[in-house]
This record gives structure tokens, C-alpha cells and sequence, in this order.
């Protein structure tokens, strides 16, 4: 052959043809991987997809051509040696010319070669088509309302690759696994927090008892191309549904989840309407469970005396809630539940050292949480109230009041409240009645809380509200003193 061999020539192109191609197909998975983890641009991996197909075609029709050009270099190789060199072949100074011994091989050997090769052409074409007949057949269906990357249109689909037909098969084989369900229909809430994967997913929902076999359930997900598409959120789903079922729920079964913030220093009524507002609950079935704490098992519970409801105790905070899922009982537990975990173990200490039980220390915070308005004078105003309370002086604090009057012209907390507001008969009037009043008067927060059982001693035992609009306080000693300061701060008009 010369180095002019038309043949070499275009073999050597279509040799340099499919390294591109090569290069291009592996570009091209590389492009369809990212765009299947990315559901939301599916026009851009059908087109990849079609073009990857096509470039697998052209991949194909080029091999079919080197082979040729191979056997045609090949057949013209043969044709430009002498006789002496055709018998020689490839075998050609591997020893001297002389007399040589030939030795043919028997018939018989010739054709059990034949039946081997025969043999083994029919089994594997036999199990091939066996195993395309499976996966293509027998495999799961599509499920309408899953996202997947694995159904692309007719016109563009690519073939199905060696490990995604054995996965096929294997989920062919486990349908009834896939297809099974339980009979209890009692709605299971199922939370996917932010990171968690396929595999942590799927392990959460066979502890639940909503699926029987993790390994499966993956593969699952895999094969239906949900593996990448699953978000964190809140799904209500239950123990009779299957598999794809689950996939389904858990890329389209979002519950609807809300915040709901309560400030510090409500009381009760006020919570209970703003729930209400929320459109959880009736208000009246949130104070019911309120007014009942037997249903709750607290330690800090244990004092209450006859009587008493929650009042105090349902701490202040921003909650989220499933509004199709929540009930008032449940609430109040958060509540509750956040209460026991905001009463750290120091507080609890600090009280006890001071002599106090804990309901007397929530009653104090939360007249301190409705009368102070600078935090820094929380602890200040809390020591106040305390000498107060230790010497059996009535505590003359307004809240207290405004706690007894109620709903008063459309507000809760009566502003100004008047002289004749301080009559009102009620023990929890501190104006006419000596000690603490009988339970809380709102539901203070953390800060109140420290604030009353840390209280620093304090020689004062009066206070009154600065004339202007910071909300601090002048304090006394003496009423003398406090007479003074009144005078001073809040002139009569």
C-alpha cells in the first residue's frame, strides 16, 4: 500500500471523525445529567436528548464504515501479493523457504465448532430478547402527577441504557411490593427537612411503617427520576398507599404551613382570638383546653392550686403549624411544651432560692411583663413588687386592674384607667386586695421570667411613670418620696 492509499486515507478520516464524536457524546451525557436534575427545564433536555440520539446514529453508521474500509484495505492487501506470499500471509521471514508440512482440520472438529457457535448465538439471542421483552413489557408504568426525568416524549426518547433496563426488570420483579398497601387510612404527617436525601427519605418512611422496603423504595425513585425532585415541606399521607403513590404525595401533597406569633404580655382571651383569626380553631375550643390542665403532665404544673387554668404559662413565640393538622389541645402542648424548655434550670434554682414557688414566680413576671416598658428596668420594677409582697403592702399594680375589668370598649387592657376602675370587686384588684392576686395575668416571656426570680435587692418600693414618651419610671423609697415624684412627673392639668 502507498502512502497515496485512498482507502488509508478515508480510513484514517473516519478514525479522526469518531474521536470527535466520541467527545461529543460524552459532552453531551455530561449536558443530559445536569438538565435531568433540573426538572424545570425539560424543553432544553428533550432537545439534548434527540441530538444525543443522533449523534449515536452517526456514531454507528461511522463504525459500520471503518469496518468496511478495514476488510476492502484488507481484501486489496491480499490482492497485491504474489501466490508465494498469499501462502505465507502474515507468517511472511518467520522462517526460510523450504518444504513445509500442512496439516487440515478434520471435519468432525469443524463442525461441532459450528454447533458451539450456533449454540451459543441462540442463547444469547434468546435471553437478550428475553430481557428487552421484560423491561419493555413488565416494567412499572408511568404514574400520572410524577415528575420524572425517565418519560421523555416519544420523538425524543434515547435508549434506555444496560443499567437502567436491569433496574426496570428488578422493579419488575418486586411490583407486588410496589404495588402493596395497608388498610389503615389514619392520616400520618410526614415532615422532609431541608438536605435530606433519597436514601434518608426513604428510611424515615419505612421506620413510619409507610413503606416495607427501603432498598426498593429507592430504586423506585431512581427509576421514576424523583430521586432528584424531592423538597423539604410537610405531607399528609397514610398507610394505604402504595409506592408511586408516595412519590406522588411527596412532590405534589405540600400541606399548607403557617407562622402564628404571640407576643409577650397576652393573656389568654387574646391568644385564643388571634388563633381564631388564623383559621385554626374556634376560640372558644382553645380556652376550653385552657381552663382544664389536668389534661397536661408538666412538673411546673404540679402547684397549680384548685381552680387555676393556664394562664401564664402559654409561652409567647412564633409558631408554625399545619392548619389542615393542628388542633387546640396540640397547640397548647407547643405552648407549653416551649414553656418547660424557655424555664431554664438556673431560673428554676433562682426561685427556690428566693422562696418562691414557681406559680407565685409567673404571677409576679407577668405583672411585670403588662408594667415594664424599658427592658432595663425589668429587674427593678420586679424587686419593687417583691418588698411589696414580702412586707403585705397591697401592690397597687395597674394591670391587675385592667385584668379584671376585661373587655372593656372594644380593648383588653383599659387605658387610662380611672379612680373609679380601682373600685372594681374582684381579687385580683391589688388596689383593695393584700399578697398576689390568684393565678396570672397574662403570659409572660423569658426575659420577664429572669427578671423576677433574679431580681437584685432594691430599697424601693414605689414607682411612677415619667411624664413623657420613653415609658422609663422615677422610683422611691419612701411614699413621701413617691408623692413627689408624682407631683413632678404627672402635674394635674
Amino acid at each position: 500500500m502507498t502512502e497515496n492509499d485512498p482507502l488509508q486515507s478515508e480510513l484514517e478520516q473516519v478514525n479522526s471523525e469518531l474521536l470527535t464524536l466520541q467527545e461529543s457524546l460524552r459532552e453531551l451525557a455530561r449536558v443530559r445529567a445536569s438538565l435531568q436534575r433540573n426538572r424545570k427545564r425539560r424543553d432544553e433536555l428533550h432537545a439534548v436528548e434527540a441530538e444525543l440520539a443522533a449523534a449515536r446514529t452517526r456514531r454507528d453508521a461511522l463504525q459500520d464504515r471503518r469496518l468496511q474500509l478495514q476488510r476492502e484495505r484488507a481484501r486489496a492487501s491480499g490482492e497485491a501479493q504474489g501466490p508465494d506470499e498469499q501462502g505465507q500471509g502474515s507468517r511472511r521471514g518467520a522462517r526460510p523457504s523450504g518444504p513445509t508440512t500442512h496439516r487440515s482440520t478434520p471435519p468432525l472438529l469443524h463442525s461441532l465448532a459450528l454447533v458451539v457457535a450456533v449454540a451459543a448465538v441462540t442463547v444469547a439471542l434468546l435471553g437478550g430478547a428475553f430481557f428487552l421483552v421484560t423491561t419493555w413489557l413488565f416494567v412499572p408504568p408511568p404514574v400520572a402527577g410524577t415528575t420524572t426525568t425517565r418519560q421523555p416524549s416519544a420523538e425524543t426518547q434515547a435508549p434506555a441504557s444496560f443499567e437502567e433496563r436491569l433496574i426496570g426488570l428488578y422493579l419488575a420483579l418486586n411490583r407486588d411490593k410496589i404495588e402493596a398497601a395497608g388498610d389503615d387510612p389514619t392520616p400520618v404527617v410526614f415532615t422532609v427537612e431541608p438536605g435530606e436525601n433519597a436514601a434518608t427519605i426513604a428510611a424515615a418512611l419505612e421506620k413510619a411503617g409507610l413503606i416495607r422496603d427501603e432498598q426498593l423504595f429507592r430504586w423506585l425513585l431512581r427509576y421514576r427520576g424523583a430521586d432528584q425532585s424531592l423538597e423539604a415541606g410537610t405531607f399528609q399521607l397514610n398507610r394505604t398507599m402504595t409506592m408511586d403513590e408516595i412519590i406522588v404525595a411527596l412532590q405534589q401533597g405540600r400541606l399548607e404551613e403557617i407562622s402564628v406569633t404571640l407576643p409577650e404580655g397576652w393573656r389568654a382571651e387574646q391568644v385564643a382570638t388571634a388563633l381564631e383569626a388564623q383559621g385554626l380553631f374556634p376560640a372558644s375550643e382553645y380556652l376550653a383546653v385552657v381552663s382544664d390542665p389536668s389534661r397536661f403532665d408538666y412538673d411546673f404544673l404540679r402547684d397549680l392550686p384548685p381552680g387555676a387554668t393556664l394562664e401564664g404559662f402559654l409561652f409567647p413565640d412564633t409558631y408554625r403549624v399545619i392548619k389542615e393538622q393542628i388542633t387546640p389541645e396540640a397547640f397548647v402542648r407547643m405552648q407549653l411544651e416551649t414553656f418547660n424548655q424557655r424555664l431554664t434550670p438556673e431560673m428554676r434554682r433562682a426561685a427556690q432560692e428566693r422562696r418562691m414557688t414557681l406559680f407565685q414566680a409567673v404571677i409576679l413576671a407577668s405583672i411585670v411583663e403588662r408594667e415594664a416598658v424599658v427592658a432595663e428596668e425589668r429587674p427593678l420594677i420586679a424587686g419593687v413588687f417583691i418588698n411589696r409582697w414580702r412586707d403585705g403592702i397591697l401592690l397597687n399594680a395597674d394591670p391587675t386592674v385592667q385584668y379584671a375589668l376585661g373587655r372593656q370598649d372594644g380593648q383588653w387592657w383599659k387605658r387610662p384607667l380611672l379612680l373609679e376602675d380601682l373600685e372594681v370587686q374582684s381579687p385580683y384588684n391589688t388596689y383593695k386586695v393584700p399578697g398576689l392576686p390568684p393565678g396570672p395575668i397574662c403570659n409572660p416571656g423569658a426575659d420577664a421570667l429572669r427578671a423576677t426570680v433574679s431580681a437584685p435587692p432594691t430599697e424601693f418600693y414605689y414607682f411612677v411613670a415619667r411624664g413623657d414618651d420613653s415609658g422609663a419610671h422615677v422610683f422611691a423609697k419612701t411614699f413621701e418620696e413617691h408623692q413627689q415624684n408624682v407631683t413632678r412627673e404627672q402635674p394635674r392639668n
